[in-house]
């Protein structure tokens, strides 16, 4: 079975939006002399991809045939050079003097991301929020379609919700090859959260995203990603207290930034 995720970097595949927890996989791939191996893309770039793509959509709906990578850099904040340097990972792609076209270009971010995928979400607990993500149509525009439901709430397990019933939580440790999800979404109570984890890990699935505010310890070879909008919001107060500053005027956060915490080292 390939090995989940939302986007390649390396030998892995991890979901776009929050930051990661680096794995073997990643690591393995940097000290790899195989020169038939695909392309590293570093985690850095995987990250603004989406940014990119994000940007470049609005650019095709405004009817724009063209940008160059210093209009990208300008609106993603990033200087030209780095816009240049991230897309080449993907393939020579833009003209000299011309710029590149936003809808192909939109089309190899889509690929190198995993749109054109179909993964597979398991959503482990079935509250507000993971009743919001089960309903949203985000995902399966991003290549990603809700397929189980687990909770362990006698009101809530046995409902149906979008053709989906909801299962108890202990029938994921018995989930067959074909049933077993790529991703697993973990939307419990903080508390909850490390025994789902540990679950999801058990039965083979290789790819978290967590939404609970809780760090979690699952092994190197699982990609796991945070949403924490706590988080956000501190980050947000941060640049606020520094616009107040004396001189702050022209102090401002990027544009978009990933949701969430990492053990890794600080991104480029």
């Amino acid at each position: 079975m390939r090995q989940p995720g939302w986007v390649r970097v390396g030998a892995g595949l991890v979901p776009a939006g929050a930051l990661s927890v680096p794995s073997d996989a990643v690591n393995d791939e940097r000290r790899s002399p195989d020169l038939s191996a695909p392309r590293r893309i570093p985690e850095a770039t995987v990250l603004r991809l989406p940014i990119y793509q994000r940007i470049l959509a609005e650019l095709v709906r405004a009817g724009s045939r063209t940008v160059s990578s210093e209009q990208l850099a300008e609106l993603a904040r990033v200087n030209a050079a780095k816009v240049r340097k991230d897309l080449s990972l993907l393939g020579s792609f833009g003209t000299r003097g011309s710029g590149y076209d936003p809808e192909f270009l939109i089309a190899q971010i889509d690929r190198a991301l995993g749109v054109d995928e179909n993964w597979s979400v398991a959503m482990v607990g079935i509250g507000n929020l993971g009743r919001a993500l089960t309903n949203s149509a985000g995902f399966a525009s991003r290549g990603c379609q809700v397929t189980s439901l687990f909770d362990v709430d006698p009101a809530v397990v046995g409902e149906e919700i979008r053709g989906m019933r909801v299962r108890h939580m202990d029938e994921i440790a018995s989930l067959r090859a074909p049933e077993r999800p790529d991703i697993g979404v973990i939307t419990t109570p903080g508390w909850a959260a490390q025994g789902v984890a540990d679950l999801l890990v058990r039965a083979g699935v290789t790819s978290l995203l967590n939404f609970a505010p809780r760090v979690l310890n699952v092994p190197p070879t699982v990609h796991l990603r945070y949403v924490d909008l706590s988080i956000e919001l501190q980050v947000l107060g941060f640049y606020r207290v520094r616009a107040e500053e004396p001189g702050g005027d022209g102090v401002h956060a990027p544009m978009m930034r990933s949701v969430g915490l990492s053990q890794g080292p600080e991104l480029a």
